[in-house]
């Protein structure tokens, strides 16, 4: 209410229904429940198989499905989807500036632009919500479809990232891929609910609300596909697991391009049996392919961020499977997954733990990888933890950064045991891998010592 007693046009997020409370979600799983015999029979057969988007209660109270416009949310941040100037006219942008007044306009010219898959901050001004996120959605082309599947992850992903960095409590996203975009409804929706749930899953313990704001023509398709992943009962978990697309994405939602797909094997080089690791290709994809490659291990994997509040990228020397994959798919790959993570700073944590011969990686692989790279990974890399390192591996490091690459020498620490990585990054915000722990409880003899002991 404004002083005059006029009631107000912004939303109170806190008193939209959840989705676990939303009633027409609520009567669908009811009519499920009521269903036919056959189709408990399907509920049977699906028994053995684990959804990789289980039931959780703790989610869905989060997530809100909201018809309306965005700009009226009075939540911690709003997303407004722009082009790559930040001018484009579009009803969401529309709404959100005529609502925030025109220092926002003022306040765009100053980021200087916003690249395709990029968030970033700006105020809320007049807006109920205290900031805004700009993104910029990419434009489809189906002979391109790839790399705009990558680009709509990356908006969603550093929407959230930046989200739980500003420790915000509420988010009301906007459909990022606009009409004059061009990408399919269905096919955008997909990526943005699965992103979504992903996060939340991994990094969003302080963030309580995430509101999808969508239009009459996008709720349908919200409604029809939101029960695939952030299914309201074990039932509905099981009855949708074979309505998942052929690429569910990886562990934390990114689209899975073949190519560039490594399935790492926990010990590496054993050719035999289902965990073989090697690069898929021309290989038929079902929905249950997917869900048994969204549960593989990659040896390199975002994490957290560290105590300065820069994002940690996890690298295991161990699943490095050097002899038995192609090494330039992997250069690829790892230029791939580090794009979107380099344009702002960021740290690497290598575990050298337990890794053999054919884990190593030689010389002039990583000094090409040094050519090849962008000035942006070197430049914002701000440290390099080198895990476990043995006698032999500090001696080829202080060569290949002394005489091979220069400006890293003085960014790479050797880090002895865990307590030492732990001064540098909270153990909350870093996963490590269980034999990881175990090797260093067994060597250090103490894991839980204070960080100024003596080994």
């Amino acid at each position: 209410m404004d002083p005059l007693g006029a009631r107000s046009q912004f939303v109170e997020v806190q008193n939209l229904p959840t989705w676990d409370q939303s009633q027409g979600v609520q009567d669908e799983v009811d009519g499920e429940n009521q269903l036919t015999e056959e189709d408990d029979q399907l509920t049977n057969q699906l028994n053995s198989l684990e959804s990789p988007f289980l039931f959780r209660q703790d989610i869905n109270s989060k997530i809100v499905l909201f018809n309306g416009d965005v700009a009226l949310l009075n939540c911690t941040a709003i997303i407004s989807t722009s082009n790559e100037t930040l001018t484009d006219k579009n009803p969401v942008s529309d709404s959100i500036h005529r609502y925030a007044g025109p220092e926002l306009r003022d306040e765009l010219l100053k980021l200087k632009g916003c690249r395709t898959g990029e968030a970033k901050m700006t105020e809320g001004f007049n807006l109920a919500a205290r900031f805004i996120i700009h993104t910029v959605g990419p434009k489809y082309k189906a002979k391109y479809r790839t790399a705009a599947e990558s680009s709509l992850y990356s908006c969603y992903r550093n929407i959230m990232q930046l989200a739980k960095e500003h420790a915000m409590a509420s988010v009301g996203l906007c459909v990022v891929s606009t009409v004059k975009r061009a990408y399919p409804l269905e096919d955008a929706t997909h990526i943005a609910l699965r992103t979504v749930r992903r996060f939340l899953e991994n990094h969003g313990e302080n963030i309580e609300t995430v509101v999808f704001a969508v239009s009459d023509v996008e709720e349908p398709v919200y409604r029809k596909l939101m029960p695939l992943y952030y299914p309201c009962s074990k039932k509905e978990e099981k009855i949708s697991l074979p309505l998942l697309p052929a690429d569910i994405g990886n562990t934390e939602g990114e689209p899975v391009v073949p190519e560039r797909q490594i399935r790492i094997a926990e010990k590496p080089g054993n050719l035999e049996g289902e965990g073989l690791c090697t690069f898929c290709s021309g290989c038929e994809k079902t929905s249950f392919h997917n869900i048994v490659l969204s549960q593989c291990n990659f040896f390199l994997s975002f994490s957290g961020v560290d105590l300065c509040g820069r994002t940690v990228m996890v690298v295991v020397g161990r699943n490095i499977p050097v002899t038995i994959i192609d090494m330039e798919k992997a250069l690829l790959y790892f230029i791939h997954v580090m794009d979107h993570i380099t344009v702002k700073e960021y740290v690497m944590v290598y575990f050298h733990t337990l890794t053999g011969e054919h884990n190593h990686l030689d010389t002039d692989f990583l000094k090409k990888l040094s050519d090849i790279v962008d000035a942006k990974f070197k430049k914002n890399l701000r440290a390099f933890y080198f895990v476990h390192p043995t006698f032999r591996t500090k001696v080829s490091t202080w060569f290949f950064t002394t005489f091979s690459v220069s400006g890293l020498k003085e960014k790479v620490h050797h880090i002895e045991n865990l307590q030492q990585l732990f001064t540098c990054i909270l153990p909350e915000q870093i996963d490590i891998p269980p034999f990881v722990l175990e090797y260093d409880t067994r060597s250090s003899g103490n894991f839980y010592r204070e960080p100024d002991t003596p080994l």
